[in-house]
């Protein structure tokens, strides 16, 4: 790997994605930093102009034209900031949103038209070259949770996670992801999909709303988590299923918001108790329980998913409040 491999790489995508004429590209008038700054906007509610500065590594001048143009085409506006009064908050207007949505949807057409010449068998090893690229060079932030990384430049913040119930394609996601992710990082062999798709698709030929839930964490407009919450066999038991965080999204406490919603969601329907199962090499997600109150009732050593394990089973007392 060298300088000018990157730099090439560099060329040819740049000119892929339209870059350099991006205004065309989307049919809008907007430059490529014009549409990064209504982005981050429409994804951080909460963000001043000293935010946005170095999320985007803009000269406090460039930024400075843009929101003052954007000021007056009606798309943002600007009041001293509730963190900080010396700072400027920025928030979109009505009109700003549905511009930063219209542009959204114009770039998703882009980009699933270019998807759209990619044949379907090449499509997961695209998927994971584009991780692999992401996870390589987003190395130097890691935490508890694992190493972040991100699909651009921002670095999210918790508080740009939304959870939200699943849509259209989001249970088929759930099942790709658990799938992809376990094979990766445990070797799991095709045994644990078939699994998870039974498990969704119990879920999705009958549960009942009112007492079974799924959620999905979505950051930057794009789900980077799951969790479910179904009734178990035994009476007033409710079980917590499919917890998964994708790997570029982990050290955001995605995990413990999606476990908090479940406890949470299974308390005020009145279920008694709270279960899951899981094994012991899945550590972080052990500490996430630990961390909400689950106790270890059992663990049993199986074979499964073409792997010598040692299951568990967790417990949590709802009536007990933490």
């Amino acid at each position: 790997m060298t300088v000018q491999d990157i730099r090439a790489f560099n060329r040819f995508y740049t000119n892929v994605i339209g870059a350099l004429d991006y205004s065309r590209h989307l049919y809008a008038p907007f430059t490529l930093t014009e549409s990064r700054v209504l982005y981050e906007l429409a994804h951080s509610p909460r963000t001043d102009a000293a935010d946005l500065r170095a999320e985007l590594s803009l000269d406090a001048g460039y930024l400075s034209r843009i929101l003052n143009r954007f000021e007056q085409d009606g798309l943002v506006e600007r009041a001293p900031s509730e963190r900080d009064p010396r700072r400027r908050q920025v928030t979109l207007t009505v009109r700003g949103r549905e511009t930063a949505a219209l542009l959204a949807e114009r770039a998703d057409e882009s980009v699933g038209a270019l998807l759209a010449t990619v044949p379907e068998a090449d499509r997961p090893r695209l998927a994971e070259a584009l991780h692999t690229v992401r996870t390589i060079l987003s190395e130097d932030t890691e935490d508890t949770e694992g190493s972040r990384g991100s699909d651009d430049v921002r670095r999210a913040r918790p508080v740009d996670v939304v959870l939200r119930e699943p849509g259209p394609g989001d249970l088929g996601w759930i099942v790709q992801r658990n799938a992809a992710l376990y094979a990766a990082e445990y070797d799991f062999n095709a045994d644990y999909e078939g699994l998870v798709a039974r498990i969704v698709a119990d879920f999705a030929e009958d549960h009942d709303p009112h007492l079974e839930r799924v959620w999905i964490a979505e950051l930057d407009g794009r789900p980077v988590g799951c969790v479910m919450c179904v009734r178990d066999d035994a009476p007033g038991t409710a079980r917590l299923r499919l917890l998964l965080v994708e790997p570029d999204a982990r050290g955001l406490r995605i995990g413990d918001q999606l476990v908090a919603a479940v406890v949470e969601f299974a308390r005020g329907v009145g279920y008694r108790d709270l279960v899951l199962w899981t094994n012991d090499i899945l550590g972080a997600a052990r500490r996430i329980y630990q961390r909400h109150g689950f106790v270890l009732s059992a663990e049993k050593p199986h074979r499964s998913f073409g792997q010598d394990l040692v299951g568990q089973d967790w417990r949590l007392d709802l009536h007990q409040r933490q």
